[in-house]
């Protein structure tokens, strides 16, 4: 009996009419295995993973394999986007069993839990090195009838290993040092850290290391905003050969918009097909910063595509944005995004050689489905430095409208909370900085689609939405990337705080007990949930003068800075908190009346530059504060005046400077701010 179909997963759907005695995660799974005395199979995936449906076609799809895992396993399918908690678990198992991790997960438990065996991708049958699935289960079910003792014993010492790989290890010879020696501290392991990603650089491709290469905005981040603060030409030289590659290479969506997920080779042009929510919402974020900061077109271009695509793909249409679109189309990896040199010339007419030449285009392609061998064109600019001509862009009206007849790729239909917080940050940003109302109104039904449809009465946040159904509470990384998102604070430190070490738990203290609580260290594709925090909480302590926010993200920055400026690649949103608590906050306070020129002028001096360390507060004369210090007795000079002068106040290290009044004055007091950040 398959008990899939009733799930919320759009991946728990795809296998609901496998063969395999499916249950989701669930008591009664694991009620089942201690009763029938046997382990759980249990299958973590999700629905855009490419080899997840290989698995699935060669073995979750053939009656006689299905057969073998109900005869001898209770089998468990989850999808790793719904529940991040039980696949940070169960990742850590493999990884200490393998030396790798990746999806599909194919881990085997005891009935209460623990792991004692697991992998990735098992093939139907032997070959490259890999056992055959059938042979894997084989083995398990005979360790398990024959060598029981064995398998608990190492079910025991996994569970341990597991539980300590989830904390990090603490200094306890390190002192507390006072603030300024804290901050000071922070500011040298942040050089170390710049220096470490520098080293690490692919000069000629861009990117850090060779392949797989993975889009590394978070790192981008980091070295635009230290550009910034200290005019490190090699900072900027690092981000931007990275920005301009990616944009010229397969890994985005040349026509449509849009990043896919990694590049399998080291010069960006192969990507795995699959387009993540998450990688469109970092990406948007480090094109922009990248336009602000260079003035760049195509790093405009890049952000307004994307963001279009986006708009037009992924939205609901009450305002929640969708998960992901897939890699496959037709049982075809990247079939819907390939192009034959016939099909070009067929729907760009006269501009037809003028884009062959541009993307790269050849009769016998570069790239081919390694399964059915079907073959094409990856778009991609071949000079990444070329202005796209006008014929290209005359062109790609065509080829977009000529895609759309195409078998579109499955589309995972879920709306995530963290997900969907990392995309409105973007969009919101981008709708200031480029002055599109569309936009702006696209975050406001996206945030109010967050605070009423992924909400409980009770005020608690929810993972996971589909089709108006909601059953998964929302974890420490949902809770810290909506605040984040909208720099609001209520319950994340009360459900997710870890007050022995610091940070937060990836659950609850209302949510499933598993048999470790996990915490989310390192960021990965997304920022962890402790990386999110920390910087948001900083934000938060700056914008409401509470130093019980700031002393919560300090106590985790303080942790966690030794390995992150050893291992700068793995914690690269957390820099940008270290950055933050480097630093005397620099926070920006403007008062006038919304429809006065003046206002929108201080405005757009400051969100049309980077600042790094910077809060911001609009307000209208007489607004309420909403307990802000940064507004609190500010009414604007010349109160008497009708309406009150618009004013610019800047403020650093609980100091402000004289109030501005004109865009010149404010853009030379952020200068000074900046340089003085630097000079710390």
């Amino acid at each position: 009996m398959n008990r899939l179909a009733g799930e919320t997963s759009p991946y728990l759907r795809q296998h609901a009419d496998n063969p395999v005695d499916w249950y989701p995660w669930s008591d009664e799974a694991f009620a089942a295995a201690r009763e029938l005395d046997r382990p759980v199979l249990l299958s973590i995936g999700y629905s855009a993973c490419h080899w997840c449906h290989v698995m699935a076609h060669e073995s979750f799809e053939n009656p006689e394999i299905a057969a073998a895992m109900n005869r001898l396993f209770v089998n468990v399918k989850v999808d790793r986007e719904e529940r991040p908690d039980i696949d940070a678990i169960y990742m850590q198992a493999v990884q200490a069993l393998t030396g790798r991790g990746g999806w599909p997960m194919t881990v085997f438990l005891t009935p209460d839990g623990r792991p004692f065996f697991g992998g990735t991708y098992f093939p139907d049958t032997d070959r490259h090195g890999s056992p055959g699935f059938p042979r894997v289960l084989d083995a398990v079910d005979e360790a398990w009838r024959e060598r029981r003792d064995e398998v608990l014993v190492h079910a025991g010492q996994l569970h341990g290993a597991i539980d300590r790989s989830l904390q990090p290890e603490r200094n306890e010879s390190t002192p507390i040092q006072a603030d300024g020696e804290t901050a000071a501290t922070h500011a040298a392991a942040l050089d170390r850290a710049v220096e470490g990603l520098q080293a690490h650089f692919d000069a000629r491709f861009g990117g850090f290391g060779g392949a797989p290469k993975f889009p590394p905005a978070m790192a981008i981040d980091v070295l635009l905003r230290r550009h910034v603060v200290t005019g490190s030409p090699e900072a900027l030289k690092v981000a931007t050969v990275t920005l301009d590659a990616m944009a010229a290479g397969g890994i985005y969506d040349q026509i449509g918009g849009g990043f896919h997920r990694y590049s399998v080779d080291a010069h960006w042009l192969v990507p795995h097909f699959e387009k993540m929510l998450y990688d469109q919402a970092l990406l948007c974020g480090a094109y922009l910063r990248g336009w602000l900061v260079t003035g760049t077109p195509r790093y405009r271009e890049v952000v307004e595509a994307t963001i279009d695509y986006v708009l037009s793909d992924l939205r609901h249409p009450d305002g929640g944005l969708f998960s992901a679109r897939d890699a496959d189309s037709e049982g075809i990896e990247g079939k819907f995004y390939l192009w034959s040199r016939e099909e070009l010339t067929s729907v760009c007419g006269t501009d037809a050689e003028e884009v062959i030449a541009f993307f790269g285009v050849t009769d016998g392609g570069n790239f081919v489905d390694p399964h059915t061998k079907f073959s094409g064109n990856i778009l991609h600019a071949v000079d990444r430095n070329a202005a796209r001509p006008e014929a290209v862009r005359r062109a790609s009206a065509a080829l977009l409208a000529a895609r759309a007849q195409r078998v579109a790729p499955g589309l995972d239909d879920k709306v995530l909370l963290g997900w969907n917080a990392l995309f409105l940050r973007s969009l919101t940003e981008a709708a200031a900085v480029f002055e599109r109302s569309d936009w702006m109104d696209a975050a406001r039904a996206n945030a109010r689609f967050l605070s009423s449809a992924m909400r409980r009465p009770d005020g608690r946040r929810l993972r996971s939405w589909k089709d108006g159904h909601t059953h998964v509470v929302a974890f420490a990384e949902d809770y810290a990337a909506l605040l984040e998102a909208l720099v609001t604070l209520a319950e994340l430190v009360e459900l997710f705080a870890d007050h022995e070490r610091g940070g937060v738990f990836t659950t609850g203290t209302d949510a499933e007990a598993l048999i470790v609580r996990p915490k989310d260290i390192q960021d990965g594709p997304i920022p962890s949930e402790n990386s999110l925090a920390a910087s948001g909480l900083l934000r938060l302590a700056a914008l409401t003068g509470e130093a019980r926010y700031e002393d919560a993200a300090r106590r985790w920055i303080d942790a966690m800075t030794p390995i992150a400026i050893t291992h700068p690649n793995a914690f690269p949103y957390l820099l940008g908190a270290i950055e933050r608590s480097a630093s005397q906050p620099l926070e920006i306070a403007i008062v006038g009346e919304r429809t006065d020129p003046t206002t929108t002028a201080l405005r757009r001096v400051v969100i049309d530059r980077v600042v790094p360390n910077a809060v911001l507060l609009v307000a209208a004369p007489g607004d309420p504060t909403r307990g802000s210090p940064l507004l609190e007795h500010r009414v604007g000079t010349d109160a008497a005046r009708r309406p009150p002068r618009a004013t610019a106040y800047v403020c650093r290290g609980y100091a402000c400077d004289a109030p501005v009044h004109d865009a010149q004055a404010l853009e030379a007091a952020l200068d000074t701010a900046i340089a003085q950040s630097a000079a710390d």
